[in-house]
């Protein structure tokens, strides 16, 4: 991908909503697939109370809507601002008491998962069938849609794409069944914890542009202990944080 391609996918603009000030794709096509968009807020004439305790509105008692779910509150249910990152606000917005408790849980990907997954991590890839895996780099690209996956070759997996994915994992106490973690980018199940084990690898199926059927990607860290094992790791974790993510935004 040439440099003029890969940046025009990543620019971004400045635009105002009736929320606040968002920093948002230049091109829509190109947003993250973490991103969620701005709600419908609730007509005014439609909430004459709060809908958490029900206080009426009038002169004293303003209404407000919460910037995430878009229902109409009362000062004391929906008074914290809280950053909003999935929206791509700029500053910290008005939410609701549960919104804003989400908003903070995701804060922690951002501030955390996120990072780690755009610096990257080295694997053993293996593609389909093949016998031999090849030392790859795999990493978040920097607008959030694709992972990007560099070696003697190059590849680019759109996470739009992406049926199902697989974590592989260790660790589970004597007599436990050694279950993988299992999440759906696209599916309907819900994620599973593996509790204290620990990811070892990766597998997942994609819908290639132009290809039949599914392809199957496994990435397997390596057996060191050194740096690079604990990256490869702590990237898993973290990629396991972002399917969760992907997977209940899909319900909000």
């Amino acid at each position: 991908m040439s440099s003029e391609v890969a940046a025009r996918r990543d620019a971004k603009k400045l635009v105002r909503s009736p929320s606040g000030l968002r920093m948002v794709p230049e091109h829509r096509a190109f947003g993250s697939p973490f991103g969620l968009e701005e709600p419908q807020w609730v007509p005014d004439k439609e909430c004459p109370r709060c809908m958490q305790c029900d206080a009426k509105f009038d002169f004293l008692t303003r209404k407000h809507h919460c910037r995430r779910c878009g229902k109409c509150f009362c000062d004391k249910c929906c008074g914290q601002k809280v950053p909003l990152r999935r929206m791509c606000f700029v500053d910290p917005v008005r939410q609701c008491a549960e919104c804003a408790l989400v908003s903070h849980k995701e804060a922690e990907f951002y501030d955390k998962q996120l990072k780690v997954l755009l610096s990257g991590a080295t694997f053993l890839v293996t593609f389909g069938d093949a016998e031999k895996p090849e030392a790859m780099v795999c990493r978040l690209s920097n607008n959030q849609r694709y992972l990007l996956l560099e070696g003697d070759s190059r590849y680019e997996i759109e996470i739009a794409r992406i049926s199902t994915v697989q974590i592989l994992t260790e660790g589970f106490p004597p007599g436990e069944k050694d279950t993988h973690t299992y999440t759906s980018l696209l599916g309907s199940q819900p994620v599973s914890e593996g509790g204290n084990a620990r990811a070892t690898g990766m597998s997942l199926q994609y819908a290639a542009p132009g290809a039949e059927g599914m392809t199957q990607l496994r990435l397997t860290a390596g057996e060191d202990a050194n740096a690079s094992r604990r990256q490869s790791t702590a990237w898993l974790a973290a990629m396991h944080k972002a399917t969760k993510l992907l997977y209940e935004s899909r319900d909000q």
